[in-house]
This record gives structure tokens, sequence and C-alpha cells, in this order.
């Protein structure tokens, strides 16, 4: 059996820019955002099947691209963002303004010090794992894209790398960065990360 290439690629910039969205606010991709992703991809037409998160920001890119090859696409629930809590629509500068020792806490502890009514990091982690699972088994052998989130595509690469949750958070994903990680019988090796297609061909 040939091994199983993922691709992994982050949402351009949603409309209203930079704020933490977790899955409670849906916003599409910004005119920018749209740009970006197209730009990242380009003319590559190697991938078989398109799996997407269920957000806007990630799941309408994921329908026209698939349209674009022809090739089927899948949403999958669990690649859905991180559940930032009360922090959901807010910015950086808000979030300081109104309470700079929660935002201080969260980013010298960000799995302990979760922001109120945040997805604890373990169950986040838990059900990206387990969606990750899934995609290796049901894509075996295949070459496939995953366009999800940062916090998802941090999950996925510190899961690859057998690195502590906080370690995540250590991890940079730029808007329509693009990643692959490559699983044969010996498990998952992490390829490149936070690139651009040209790159990674």
């Amino acid at each position: 059996m040939p091994d199983t290439i993922i691709d992994l690629i982050r949402h351009g910039e949603p409309l209203g820019g930079r704020l933490y969205r977790g899955h409670q606010i849906d916003h599409a991709l910004s005119e920018k955002g749209w740009q970006q992703m197209w730009d990242a991809v380009g003319n590559y037409s190697e991938w078989q099947h398109i799996v997407t998160s269920p957000m806007k920001r990630c799941s309408e890119f994921a329908q026209q691209l698939a349209g674009k090859l022809s090739v089927p696409v899948t949403t999958e629930h669990d690649l859905r963002e991180v559940g930032f809590g009360s922090w959901e629509g807010r910015s950086r500068e808000q979030i300081m303004a109104d309470n700079l020792k929660e935002y201080e806490d969260f980013y010298r502890d960000p799995v302990n010090c979760r922001p109120d009514g945040a997805e604890p990091i373990a169950d986040f982690i838990n059900r990206v794992d387990y969606s990750w699972d899934q995609i290796i088994k049901e894509f075996e052998g295949q070459h496939i894209l995953v366009v999800a989130h940062a916090g998802v595509i941090r999950a996925i690469v510190a899961g690859v790398l057998h690195a502590e949750p906080v370690g995540m958070y250590h991890i940079k994903v730029d808007n329509a960065g693009m990643s692959r990680i490559i699983h044969g019988e010996h498990g998952s090796i992490l390829h490149f990360h936070n690139t651009s297609i040209a790159d990674m061909t």
C-alpha cells in the first residue's frame, strides 16, 4: 500500500480581520482571505479528496476548490476550531483592555488557564485526534487536502511530533499556510510546515 499524503491548509483571513473566533463565530472569508487561499493552492491538482471543517471560512473555499478539481469533498464536524468561550468575536486588544490578567495567564499557561467557557484543551485534542485517525483510515493510500484552522493544524502537528499539549502553542500557522504529513507503515512524518505548495512539490 502506498503512503497516505495529507496536506493541511489553514483558512485565509476572515471578514472582520484578526479576532478570536473559535467555533461559535462563523465568519466567511474576506476578499483578501479568498486571494490568500487561491494563491496558496496555485494550479496544484494532485489531491484526490478534500476534507473540511464545517466553518464557512474553510468549507466555502473547500467546496469551490473541489468543484474546480472535480474531486469529492467531505465535511468533518470535529475539525472545527477550538472553542474560545468568552473571547470569541473579540480582538486581542479588546481582551487585554478588559482583563489583562486573564490574557496574560492564558499565554503563560494555555493548557490550564483557559478563557471563561472555553473548550478544555484535552477535549479539543481528543476530538481532533479521533478525526485524524478516521481520516488516516478512510483515505489510506490517497493524497488528500484538509482545510482547517490554526488550532486544529497545531493539534495534528503536535500529535505527529508526540509533543505535550502546551507544545501546540509554540507552532506558528499562517493564514493559508500549508503543511504536509506523510503516513506510512511506520507512522506519520511531518514533511513540510507552514509553507507554500511550490515548496511542497
